[in-house]
């Protein structure tokens, strides 16, 4: 059954979720206008997906998704971007930044400062917004375009983190790697992110689906 108050869903992250979204228009439970308003990539598609199976009564959607995003620039701004605007379901994929800034000019964050910003971004999250669901996204990146093999060894360490960090604040963990591997036993990688990081649309449905998947139950729970 819907709610009977639509959740209101965010989601968060880097330039995947980004996805050239209008940032003049940060709307997106309009359907005229959900195309500028989510991007182009898997926050329209899951949005797509959830006003055609809930009609009128789909969730309100935002994306605020920046391209470049670390942990650290999300984090300075939860305030804002987060929190005053008190969303029920907060959906968040960051991370590959991390690693890809730290390879192509030294301006990555090590690991443990990436840890204690994301745990205190949720645990702040979670004292200011008690009832928030917690949707995270895993980083990932394919063996193809700028991803080179030496990436794997910083981003691998970050994703077991992560899976702990959701366990911990009780979130509901997406293994983007696991489906996109999956996924490369089907098509070369490059079929689903050519530059090994940004998906292709074939690797945006791919992530919606996985996401729905997951967090399908939330929007939908009476």
């Amino acid at each position: 059954m819907p709610h009977s108050t639509p959740p209101r869903i965010l989601f968060q992250g880097d330039s995947i979720t980004d996805c050239k979204r209008d940032h003049s228009q940060d709307l997106g439970s309009d359907p005229d206008q959900m195309g500028l308003c989510l991007g182009r990539g898997y926050a329209m598609m899951i949005g797509a997906q959830l006003t055609f199976q809930y009609g009128i009564e789909a969730p309100q959607l935002r994306n605020l998704g920046l391209s470049g995003n670390r942990i650290v620039d999300l984090a300075a701004r939860a305030q804002e971007h987060i929190w005053n605007l008190g969303p029920s379901l907060l959906s968040i994929l960051i991370g590959i930044n991390e690693t890809w800034h730290l390879f192509q000019r030294h301006a990555g964050v090590d690991i443990q400062r990436f840890i204690r910003t994301y745990d205190l971004l949720l645990s702040d999250t979670r004292e200011r917004l008690p009832d928030v669901e917690f949707i995270i996204g895993e980083p990932f990146a394919l063996p193809c375009g700028v991803v080179e093999d030496r990436w794997f060894d910083d981003l691998r360490p970050r994703q077991a983190a992560i899976a702990e960090l959701a366990a911990k604040h009780q979130a509901r963990l997406i293994p983007y790697q696991r489906h996109f591997d999956e996924a490369c036993k089907r098509a070369p990688a490059a079929h689903w992110a050519p530059d090994g990081v940004h998906p292709s649309p074939a690797g945006h449905w791919l992530m919606a689906q996985a996401w729905l998947e997951i967090a399908g139950p939330l929007v939908s729970k009476p």
